[in-house]
């Protein structure tokens, strides 16, 4: 597996990571936890070295669930986790927080469950707008500066809350959805991720698997499944947005390639520090998107994809209206 650094943080990790929290809720019921142990453990083997989790997933279950399958890999791997949400006595989700005393409460939950001493990357999920994000930024900073934590991220945050972040502690790695679906980051969060030197790290680069081609407008979701929530993913918005996968499988036939690597590839060639992280529960998917590394994409054929996509317009909006609101700040 081919490594990147993440900005010039000096944080080096395996071109594409492994995303965990569809192991444990999001996509219907959660996965077999052996099941997803062995997978975590497969993918170190192949050589990936990047795992994100989040102590909401579950909540608090895909921590634990990765902390026991990396618990043996030691330092050879990074862990990515996040803070920023408030749990009732029920461990229900009821609002964000990023007070530093939350924030050093979480983090030493996070240590617990993850069966380490430092987290590797540790990620506000989305701001809050009750805390200024230089109070955030230096309650990550006494972590880091006490060994807990070695390197801060932001999740879904605008360019200006970056910028002031990253004056008070570097910001390593900004986390957000980014794909050939959703390239709102172009905008203005890649152009400052680059200036400051920050890594940038896509969440659902297959968009949701709508990418991989194996998802049309007849495709029936678990009830439990997050897409029955999603307008992009009705049958109406899931029809439209066929013309994005036949582009993809176009070149893909001509690379020998799965539609969702053609994808992948795509976001590799984007930046050399950007690392996205699909998750999967398929050995077969982990092995499709690892491969993906290995294909590379010719100026004429980035040429290509951005002049077709240029003309397609992708129908439906990525989140519900209360979960969109929670990004951008």
């Amino acid at each position: 597996m081919q490594k990147r650094g993440l900005g010039a943080s000096g944080l080096e990790v395996s071109a594409i990571g492994l995303g965990c929290m569809g192991m444990s809720q999001s996509y219907g019921p959660p996965g077999d936890r052996q099941g997803m142990i062995s997978l975590i453990r497969a993918a170190v083997e192949a050589g990936i070295t990047f795992f994100d989790t989040a102590e909401v997933y579950g909540p608090f279950v895909n921590e634990e669930l990765v902390g026991e399958a990396l618990s043996p890999s030691g330092e050879e791997v990074v862990i990515a986790t996040k803070f920023g949400f408030r749990f009732d006595a029920d461990g229900r989700q009821v609002g964000l927080s990023s007070r530093p005393e939350h924030i050093r409460q979480a983090a030493d939950a996070s240590l617990r469950r993850l069966r380490t001493d430092a987290i590797g990357l540790l990620y506000q999920h989305r701001v809050d707008p009750d805390v200024p994000i230089e109070d955030v930024a230096g309650a990550v900073k006494d972590l880091i500066q006490q060994g807990k934590v070695r390197h801060f991220g932001l999740s879904e945050a605008a360019a200006l809350t970056i910028r002031r972040a990253h004056a008070v502690q570097p910001v390593t790695a900004i986390q957000s959805e980014y794909s050939l679906w959703w390239r709102r980051p172009e905008a203005e969060v890649l152009p400052t991720a680059a200036e400051l030197g920050i890594g940038f790290v896509p969440y659902s680069p297959l968009g949701k698997g709508f990418l991989t081609g194996k998802i049309n407008e007849n495709t029936a979701f678990d009830p439990s499944d997050i897409r029955t929530t999603i307008p992009r993913f009705t049958p109406e918005a899931r029809f439209a947005n066929q013309a994005l996968v036949e582009l993809l499988r176009d070149i893909a036939a001509r690379k020998k390639a799965a539609p969702g690597q053609v994808a992948l590839a795509w976001l590799l060639a984007q930046k050399p520090w950007i690392v996205p992280i699909p998750g999967t529960r398929r050995l077969e998917r982990l092995d499709e998107n690892i491969a993906a590394a290995e294909i590379e994409l010719a100026p004429d054929d980035l040429r290509e994809i951005e002049d077709a996509t240029s003309k397609i317009k992708v129908q439906g909006a990525r989140y519900p209206e209360h979960l969109e609101r929670l990004t951008g700040r």
